[in-house]
């Protein structure tokens, strides 16, 4: 296991080749050895492409560039029932909140939860004026692009991210499967509803000395999370009581161990907090939540507990309920401001 920077870095390129099975032991024993020291590693050779990536961090602040009416019309659709509401929201609230984003979430496009800003005509007539010479100006009408035309762009840009992390999802899913011990196929069996998977597109705005909170330290309710971000930097985890810079790295994609694949090894795989500290500068990035079912009764497994005689050290619940309780907390933190760093409901509300 290689290291990006301070994280592991884990190549998964042996996956996407054919007989190349010592290459797939060592990176499934990399990937091992990342949850069980850090539960927060970067993968390279991942199968998304690096052109969707960088598309997509560019084509992200054309749309939080929108005035706040046109970005509020990304939202769920009416009629639908989501598993938590899709759409746009704004950081903070309330105004106290240290918390200072913007961000997008949306769900599985085949599932209909989506909405978007009206795409009108796609172009609009301009009329240029180009001076030929001090006496003469030729009007011309054009038919050219206008924003709307690029949140087109961007719409596809996140669906297109959307249906790559899925499938990075997927495999470390079977990665974790194998590294867990568990039998085959049995991650896929237990987990294979995608409906409650999603992802948030954020955007960061620039942090003062005083004032540089972009998300406040918090640990993930996932099974598995992945981070695509721009150049800005900001996302630290925290190891052994320090905070570690997860430095952009070209081409990379950050890995999170979520709280709910601790909870299924009883806490042998770590669920690393977290934060994203502003920078003077504008940040984007792109996360995604490979998340179960909220129908999933989730309890440490027999092969971490009763079969090698160790308790469990949560006890077991609905996983809808759980979500709901993170997710209230995340949109609608409490009002007061001394309960603003305890707004979600950690995993150690279940422990034993």
């Amino acid at each position: 296991m290689a290291t990006g920077g301070a994280l592991p870095m884990v190549d998964l390129a042996p996956f996407f080749t054919q007989d190349d099975s010592d290459g797939v032991a060592r990176a499934t024993e990399a990937v091992r050895e990342a949850c069980l020291t850090h539960g927060f590693f970067r993968v390279v050779n991942h199968g998304v492409p690096a052109e969707l990536m960088a598309r997509a961090l560019e084509l992200s602040p054309v749309f939080f560039a929108l005035p706040d009416d046109e970005k509020a019309k990304a939202r769920q659709a009416e009629g639908t029932a989501a598993p938590f509401r899709a759409g746009y929201f704004r950081a903070p609230v309330p105004a106290h909140s240290p918390d200072k984003h913007e961000f997008v979430l949306v769900f599985d496009p085949k599932l209909g939860f989506n909405e978007y800003p009206a795409e009108p005509a796609g172009f609009r007539s301009v009329e240029i004026r180009i001076r030929t010479s001090k006496l003469f100006i030729i009007r011309i009408s054009k038919r050219i692009f206008l924003p709307d035309r690029m949140l087109h762009k961007f719409r596809e840009a996140v669906e297109e991210c959307y249906a790559k992390l899925t499938e990075l999802g997927l495999l470390l899913q079977d990665v974790l499967n194998e590294c867990m011990g568990l039998p085959p196929g049995f991650l896929r069996g237990y987990n294979g509803d995608r409906s409650f998977d999603f992802m948030a597109v954020h955007h960061y705005f620039p942090g003062t000395e005083e004032e540089n909170s972009g998300l406040n330290a918090h640990e993930d309710g996932s099974c598995i999370s992945f981070v695509i971000q721009d150049g800005a930097g900001g996302l630290d985890v925290l190891k052994d009581g320090d905070w570690v810079p997860a430095e952009p790295v070209e081409g990379s994609i950050i890995v999170n161990i979520g709280d709910l694949i601790k909870v299924l090894s009883n806490n042998k795989f770590k669920s690393p907090t977290h934060r994203v500290v502003r920078k003077p500068v504008h940040r984007h990035s792109f996360a995604f939540f490979f998340n179960m079912h909220g129908d999933k009764w989730v309890e440490p497994l027999p092969e971490f507990t009763t079969k090698i005689g160790e308790a469990p050290r949560y006890r077991g619940f609905l996983l809808d309920e759980y979500l709901q309780m993170r997710m209230s907390g995340l949109i609608h933190p409490p009002s007061r401001p001394e309960d603003v760093v305890h707004n979600e409901i950690k995993i150690t509300h279940y422990a034993i």
